[in-house]
């Protein structure tokens, strides 16, 4: 192992690194970025080098703490990257130094009954869990300050660091031609919601309607496929009818991406009575209930939640990469903006100001 790490560059086997980090300290404050110690990986663990990371909604809910579950400090957030295995623990034979990785969110061990079904890509022991906030192999944390302080982990990832350490079962090995800053978002942009807009422009559908109150969206919306764009403040009618107004009856598919239930509502309504389905990919962390009456369902309609895109991580992420290196999806057009680590305040403003769909940081 020594051997292999050295050949890759990493002469910090077994070692406690020092390295960079963006801390959140409390909810709703700015990020400390800071230098935090990263202790070696455990059994079934793994260290990664990271190289790109990018920012999800999902890492600006939980930097405001509008969510209980993710309100652990001090932590590192961040669950988009890409990088290079630094060194593995105990156990891990699928992966070895230098390997080009992905971390992922939603974590497949193989061996659960879980993960040998074929209907579901959720796993007994690594599935996605925000009150998860240290690793499962000793409940503690891999992280501290300078001065020993544990400091959590977040959605099995943590990539708000220029080192991590992540049980392997949550670790993706992809081809090591991929361009690695494109890689960074099958972690979870692509991957979670890729049948929206590019994925469905690639599956072929023939009309794809954006709805959003951001009109700068529609820009880039329609480098990604989208044909029609609907501002609900510009309409004088409910959006879902006039969405049946357009597509005579209401569309086969919808998808609520903004963890809004009253998007949801009418991400619902928008379908054709009889076969529409809708695909909840939003997070919703408000306690509301869903806005949908029981009888609305006897009309046909159906309404499912998706994790990770339906991927099984480990089987079959690597194969969606090969296909977005030979371009059934546009990588490139997600990322908006890019900028140094040390910026991450400034790409999460971004974010908040609706200016960018992912700001790829460099680490």
């Amino acid at each position: 192992m020594g051997d292999a790490a050295k050949d890759a560059g990493f002469p910090t086997v077994g070692k406690v690194i020092t390295c960079k980090a963006a801390v959140a300290w409390e909810a709703g404050e700015p990020l400390v970025v800071q230098q935090v110690q990263v202790q070696p990986p455990q059994k079934m663990e793994v260290r990664i080098k990271i190289l790109y990371s990018s920012i999800c909604h999902t890492d600006l809910s939980a930097l405001k703490g509008e969510n209980e579950a993710q309100r652990a400090y001090p932590r590192i957030l961040g669950h988009e990257a890409s990088g290079m295995v630094e060194s593995v623990g105990e156990g891990v034979t699928d992966l070895q130094e230098g390997d080009h990785v992905v971390p992922v969110f939603n974590g497949e061990c193989g061996d659960c009954a879980y993960c040998k079904h074929d209907q579901t890509n959720l796993c007994h022991k690594f599935r996605v869990n925000p009150f998860k906030s240290t690793m499962v192999n000793d409940g503690k944390t891999r992280f501290s300050t300078l001065d020993g302080k544990p400091i959590f982990h977040f959605l099995n990832t943590s990539t708000f660091s220029e080192y991590t350490v992540i049980d392997s079962a949550c670790v993706v090995k992809v081809d090591p031609d991929a361009p690695l800053h494109k890689m960074a978002l099958l972690s979870c942009c692509v991957s979670t919601g890729k049948a929206v807009a590019e994925g469905a422009r690639a599956r072929g559908a023939s009309r794809i309607i954006g709805v959003d109150v951001n009109p700068d969206k529609f820009i880039k919306g329609k480098l990604m496929g989208i044909t029609d764009f609907l501002n609900p403040k510009e309409v004088e009618v409910p959006i879902y009818d006039k969405i049946k107004e357009l597509t005579q009856g209401g569309v086969d598919y919808s998808f609520e991406c903004a963890g809004n239930l009253d998007v949801l509502r009418n991400a619902f309504l928008s379908t054709h009575d009889g076969w529409g389905l809708t695909v909840v990919l939003g997070i919703h962390p408000s306690p509301r209930l869903l806005p949908l009456h029981p009888m609305e369902l006897f009309d046909g309609r159906k309404i499912v939640a998706t994790t990770f895109g339906d991927f099984k991580p480990k089987t079959q992420l690597p194969h969606f990469a090969k296909q977005c290196m030979q371009g059934v999806v546009n990588l490139e057009e997600f990322i908006t903006h890019e900028l140094p680590f040390d910026h991450i305040n400034e790409a999460f403003q971004l974010l908040v100001d609706g200016k960018s769909l992912r700001c790829l940081l460099h680490l």
